[in-house]
Formats: C-alpha cells, structure tokens, sequence
C-alpha cells in the first residue's frame, strides 16, 4: 500500500493520481507532470490508483518511444488483473456501441412516415411500368424499413465468425483490439506468446457474450447476464471514475470565460450546441464520450447546419469546452481535439462591401427614418430601436465598426477631446471580438448631422438598447442588429449575398485603399490585429486616426 500512495497526492480534499514527466519527455507530452483525479473520497481513490498511474506510465512510455524509437523500452508483463479488466472492457464497450446503434435505427414512425411519401408519390405520378424505377423510388422506405434487419444480420455474422475462429484457434478478428489494450496500459504480450493468444481467446469470448446479450435485445429482453465465468467485473470493482456531468462541464467553462472577460452573455449563444450534443449521445457523462461519437454527431449536424456553421460553432464549442476540462484535469483527455469539418471555400458573386449606389440609399433611409404607428395610432416601438435604425448604419459607415459594436455603445462611451469627437468602443458595454478597448474619432457629417446633440439629450446608459446590464447587453444589441437587418431587406436595399451589417466594414476598408490610406492604422480603427509583430510597435494616435476618418468622403444625403 505505501508503494501506491508514492503517486497519491491530495489538493484540498480532493485526490490526483500524479507522475512527474521526465525532462527530455515534457516536449512531447506538454506538460511537466500528469495528474489524474481520483475523487474525494480517500479509500475510493486507493481503489482506482494503480489503474490511473498504469494510464500515465503508458503515455510516458509512448512519449519516450517517440524520442528514442530505436530504444527497447520495458513493458509490464501482463497478469492475471489485466486479463479480467480486458474481458470487462470489452464486454461493455459491445453494449455501449449497440446501445448507439439501436438509437439511430428508424422508428416505426419514421418508416410509417416515408412509407406515406412513397404511396402519396404514385398516386399523385401514377404506377411506373419499369420495376426498376419502382425499386428506385421506394428505396428510401425499403433501407428504413430493413434497417434492424440489416443490423440484426450483421451481428450475426460477427458472432458466427468469431465462434469459428475461437474453435480454430486464430485471432484475426481481435488483433487490432490486442494492439490497442496493449499499448494503452503499456503492456507485454508479444507476437506468439501464450500470453497473447489466452487475450485473444478473452476478447473474443467476452465479444461473443455481448452479441449474445444484443440477440436477446432484439426479442425484447434487455435483462441478460453474461453466461461465460470469465466475463465478470474485475476484482476490486470495474475500472471507471465517477462519472464527469456535461452539464456540470458546461456551466464550469462558462464561468471560467466569464470571469476572464468572455461570454458576458453566460453562454446563452452557444447552449443548444450542448444540449444537441447531451440529446444525441443520450447520457450527460463527459467520460463516456469517444471522438467517434463527436464524429457521428458531427454527420447528423450536417444534415441540417452548414459545414462552416457545424464546425464553427458546434464542434469548436465542444473542442473548447473539453480541452477546458482537460487542462483543469476533469477529464484525462481531449477527444475533440482533432475533430473538425472541413467548409467549402465561398464563391463570391461581387464584392461583399457595399457599393457607393447602395450605401447611398440605406443611409437616406436610415436618416429619414421615423416610428411607424399601429392600427391603432399607438407608436410601440422604443426610442431606443427608432435611434439605432437612425444613426448606426451613418456611425458604421465612417467607422468601420461591427454593427454590435456601436448597437452597445453608452452616452459615456461618446466624449470630447479637445476639439474632437470620440467614441470609445469598450468590452464594459457589452462584448468585444478582439476584447480591448479602442477609441474612435467621430467623423465630421456624423457631427453635423447631429450625432452629439442626440447624445447630449439622451439618458444615461445604453443609447440603441434598453438593457443596462453588460451582462445582457450582447443579447439585446444582437435583437436590435437582427431588427435592422429585418427592416433594410423589407426595403429591398440589401443585394442578395451580402451581409446587411458586415458589408459596412468591408467597404470602409475598400475605401481606405482606395484613397492610398495607412492600412495599419485602418487596421487599428477597425479592431484588427497587425499582419506582424512590427505592426504592434509603438502607439496608434488619435491623430493618425482622425487623419483617416478625415479623409472619407461625405455622402450626398439631401
């Protein structure tokens, strides 16, 4: 026992499995020692710390493998403990998959459902003559109405091979499953050792008893137990940790960007790609997750989302989430580290700034703009929302800002220096993708046209939205962008393909090309990043600023 506890380590009533990585090993595992936690309570932590530094020890093992691939490196041989913990593994990982499988086989619903389709097809086109074109357009029902058949011959097929192969002594079937174990305990049993064929013949054995188990399933009884005395739980109980709630996952990491300046909106945005993903796995356990489920969920999003909207919001929140929990040693690993979508590249039909035509008549519309009243003459819409349809459109116009941007902005966001107008765009209002503040000069027809008077006498606060709380201001910033964006294509004045409120910052850069202008400093107004290093030396004055903005022209809007 005083052996296992030299890995024991206790952090404020909490137990970790922990091993210092080697010096020359820390390159290729990323971190100077590895923990794995165990939970608070002591003698279960005892029970599961052998199996945790065995995990450790076999990742520094295949670490080192890689930085001496040419140097034998010792292995555990494998005993009797090892055999009963493969068996169980493989046992259960069976149920596991079947488990998925079953909940994606159509529902007699669904198949009713397309069976409808098909009968609705010929009624209303009438009987084909060719057969084939009956096959053809029946075929959808056929595969859905077939589909547990199909599964239920395929796993009887597996069963017969294994049996057969179990009989003849070879080990074909679980090769790759061998391999697997073996590397991740750091395990010997080499290439026709006895060792390796007793495994072989437990792997399979343990397969055939989970096919058994799915046989049953499939005549209604899901209470069956293994028949085979080898396949058993382990001795000293199943090689598991407690389970690691998604949910509880979820609200952690969005604490942990909140209160690093991010997601002032408490994750709002990004909620049902959590509860999409809780609903496909059909558990709330983060252990239980394998990068094949996240690959399988990835292909059911796709049906319904966009690739760019499936990898860049979906999968992202989940790879950020759990490599969160990874580096917070939740979880003993990232399965979503590499699991992406790849997007098309956009075909552009014109450019995604407006022209000088268009932005001519959204800023004509936007100026004369005025609160329509309802059947009954009551005027319901906000000064908020009758401000924001007014003066954004002319504010990102000589800007270059995110529309969200100025839709947050406050009445103390808007000052004077000197002789100047500035507004300071701000993370405290609301949110911010580059997350620092920046300070813009006013340019001077948004002055004349009265910008700084309608502040003057505006309440103190939020000036296009109704929430004083920076916490809730993303999301109403976010209702009143869709608002305008709404109203301009009511008007028709949004070409199809463009972005109504992104295609003020393309076209702000375009000008400043245009007019041979600092693109460093265009950069710098706009919130991007410099293209090097270079670029983020020494500081961007207001003065730079106001030289750019000074320069854009004025729009005829009389």
């Amino acid at each position: 026992m005083a052996g296992a506890q030299r890995y024991l380590l206790n952090r404020d009533g909490r137990f970790f499995a922990r091993l210092v990585v080697p010096k020359e090993l820390r390159g290729i595992v990323g971190k100077s020692e590895l923990r794995t936690p165990l939970g608070p309570d002591r003698r279960g932590a005892m029970k599961l710390l052998p199996t945790a530094v065995a995990a450790m020890q076999a990742e520094i093992a295949k670490a080192a493998r890689q930085v001496h691939p040419d140097r034998p490196h010792q292995r555990d041989p494998i005993t009797t403990q090892d055999f009963g913990r493969a068996v169980w593994q493989r046992y259960t990982a069976a149920l596991s998959e079947d488990d998925v499988r079953r909940a994606r086989l159509p529902t007699p619903a669904a198949i009713e459902d397309e069976h409808t389709k098909v009968v609705q097809r010929f009624q209303r086109e009438g009987f084909p003559v060719d057969r084939w074109a009956v096959l053809d357009q029946s075929l959808d029902w056929l595969v859905m109405k077939n589909a547990q058949a199909f599964d239920q011959n395929a796993r009887q097929a597996r069963l017969a091979t294994l049996r057969r192969e179990l009989a003849a002594g070879e080990m074909h079937q679980v090769e790759h499953e061998i391999d697997a174990y073996l590397d991740h305990h750091g395990l010997d049993a080499r290439t026709g050792s006895a060792e390796r064929v007793t495994l072989a013949k437990h792997l399979m054995r343990a397969e055939i008893e989970a096919l058994e188990r799915t046989l049953e399933r499939d005549r209604g009884d899901y209470g069956g137990k293994p028949a085979d005395p080898i396949v058993k739980p382990p001795a000293g109980g199943v090689e598991s940790l407690q389970p690691v709630r998604i949910s509880s996952l979820w609200s952690g990491y969005v604490k942990s960007r909140v209160t690093a300046g991010f997601m002032k909106d408490g994750g709002i945005r990004q909620r049902p790609v959590i509860e999409s993903l809780r609903k496909f796995l059909g558990h709330n356990d983060a252990r239980q997750i394998t990068r094949r489920n996240l690959l399988d969920w990835r292909d059911e999003l796709l049906k319904t989302l966009s690739a760019k909207t499936t990898n860049d919001i979906y999968l992202s929140t989940v790879r950020s989430m759990l490599k969160w929990a990874h580096d917070e040693e939740q979880l003993s690993e990232n399965v979503a580290a590499t699991v992406r979508q790849a997007k098309p590249k956009k075909q552009r039909a014109r450019d995604p700034g407006y022209s000088d035509k268009e932005a001519l008549a959204i800023l004509k519309a936007s100026r004369v703009y005025q609160a329509k009243p309802d059947a009954f003459g009551v005027i319901r819409e906000k000064e908020q929302s009758v401000a924001a349809k007014r003066w954004v459109p002319l504010l990102c116009a000589f800007a270059g800002a995110r529309v969200g941007e100025m839709l947050q902005l406050r009445k103390e966001d808007v000052r004077q220096e000197g002789e100047r107008w500035v507004i300071r765009i701000t993370p405290e209002a609301g949110t911010m993708k580059a997350g620092h503040f920046r300070d813009v000069p006013l340019h001077r027809q948004v002055i004349t046209l009265g910008f700084v008077d309608h502040v003057k006498d505006a309440k103190d606060g939020p000036l296009f939205h109704g929430s004083p709380d920076p916490a809730k201001a993303v999301s109403a910033a976010r209702a009143q962008s869709n608002k305008i964006a709404a109203w301009l294509h009511s008007l028709g004045l949004v070409p199809d393909g463009l972005q109504p409120s992104h295609a003020w910052r393309h076209r702000f850069k375009g000008q400043a090309r245009e007019l041979g202008l600092d693109m460093r400093v265009t950069d710098a107004i706009q919130g991007h990043a410099g293209k090097s290093a270079a670029d983020d030396y020494g500081d961007i004055s207001l003065i730079a600023k106001a030289r750019i903005i000074e320069a854009l022209p004025e729009y005829s809007l009389q």
